[in-house]
């Protein structure tokens, strides 16, 4: 187990599950959590604000749209890739400094995307963006893991996961209605300057994302080497946690719309809707989950209480036909069992990070996210092109399972 750093302030009390956090007050609790919130809105945000104008930036720059999916890629590989470094920074300067400009430098990105006058600059564009949102993940769980008072952690990291699904549910409506209104360009430019004001009103907050100073403990890998870290069994194991659970929820997350119809013989509308309870009940679902993870210590138990049920709805909807109403029902209670394991999952990365080491094992661990994004969609996409609808449905299934194994390793680990 991880040693805890102890405030030698009176009337402040410990508890051995603790790395340097101190008791605070709910309400300070709550204003913090809301701002690294507000924060992570605007990763998933823009994360989606892309997609939508496909079509538009089709026409208007004449590509196609496999030349747009590259775009994505673009974005994403620079997430992943510089996750890690983001950590290390953050764990050395701070997410007072690293977060602001990390939000920056994404908010400019897209906003800039609105002047690019060739793909290849929306590329360049693209993976700065990439670089700016690869601070979110070590920034956030940094701040939250060193200031929220543990009885109440899992819950703020539920908060955390719940304002990023809010903004991949905004992100379409609210650039489907600008591009419509103005145009992909206008509509680009618009939310980049948006993101640039909650940047700056971020930066203003400093207080809210300081990190205590803490007292030096010797630690197996605080006095090792970062790569001895990154390497230890539950490190590696959490990685892969991450990275197999991200191409499951991606996949459903994206495809559910083109499958359904195919599956369920359902319009494309209708799949539409189901989609979108889908990501409603699943942010609900990690509410929950933030209470129930916080009176636990069980993780490893709710993981698999909600993932394995996950499974066996998942594959009813691709082999089950169903009623509309049945076939909704369904959607949601996967949603809801998968949301419900997310705060778990990220209790189990905190029982495995060093004091002091927050950002970078953070950093490095949901690199594992973007990791699953980039395998997802070619993986289903290369199914479809073959003719399986059936074959989606497996590989998601099959992915949800492979997640089981890491995550009991990591739990008994620590």
């Amino acid at each position: 187990m991880l040693c805890a750093t102890l405030d030698e302030r009176p009337g402040l009390a410990h508890s051995p599950a603790m790395t340097d956090i101190a008791i605070a007050k709910p309400s300070t609790d709550l204003r913090i959590t809301s701002v690294v919130g507000a924060a992570h809105f605007t990763s998933h945000f823009y994360q989606l604000v892309l997609p939508p104008l496909f079509p538009m930036m089709r026409e208007s720059l004449g590509v196609n749209y496999t030349e747009l999916g590259l775009m994505m890629s673009m974005f994403f590989a620079g997430s992943g890739l510089f996750q890690v470094v983001a950590g290390f920074v953050v764990d050395r300067i701070g997410a007072h400094v690293v977060l602001p400009a990390g939000m920056a430098l994404l908010a400019g990105s897209i906003m800039l995307m609105g002047f690019a006058p060739s793909l290849w600059m929306l590329f360049a564009l693209a993976l700065l963006a990439g670089i700016g949102n690869s601070v979110y993940h070590p920034a956030d769980y940094s701040v939250l893991t060193g200031r929220i008072t543990p009885s109440r952690m899992a819950r703020a990291y539920s908060v955390h996961s719940v304002t990023g699904t809010l903004g991949w549910a905004a992100a379409p409506v609210t650039l489907v209605f600008l591009s419509t209104t103005f145009d992909w360009r206008m509509a680009l430019s618009i939310v980049g300057a948006a993101g640039l004001i909650c940047a700056a009103l971020v930066a203003m907050d400093r207080s809210d994302l300081m990190l205590p100073v803490q007292k030096k403990k010797v630690d197996e890998f605080s006095q090792g080497s970062s790569l001895r870290m990154f390497t230890s069994p539950a490190i590696l194991m959490a990685f892969v946690y991450f990275t197999l659970l991200s191409a499951a929820f991606t996949g459903l997350q994206n495809y559910l719309p083109t499958l359904l119809p195919k599956t369920q013989g359902v319009s494309l509308s209708f799949a539409t809707t189901v989609t979108t309870f889908y990501l409603t009940v699943y942010a609900t679902g990690s509410l929950a989950g933030g209470f129930l993870a916080d009176r636990t210590r069980n993780h490893d138990r709710v993981i698999g209480f909600g993932l394995v049920p996950m499974v066996l709805l998942s594959l009813s909807m691709g082999f089950v036909p169903m009623p509309a109403p049945v076939l909704l029902i369904v959607a949601m209670a996967t949603g809801f069992l998968g949301g419900m394991t997310i705060p778990s999952r990220d209790m189990l990365v905190r029982s495995a990070t060093p004091v002091g080491s927050a950002g970078k094992v953070f950093g490095f661990v949901y690199s594992g996210l973007d990791l699953g994004a980039l395998i997802a969609p070619p993986t289903i996409g290369y199914m479809l092109d073959h003719g399986s609808i059936h074959g989606p449905f497996i590989f998601i299934a099959l992915t949800i399972l492979g997640t089981l194994a890491p995550a009991f390793f990591v739990a008994r680990r620590h």
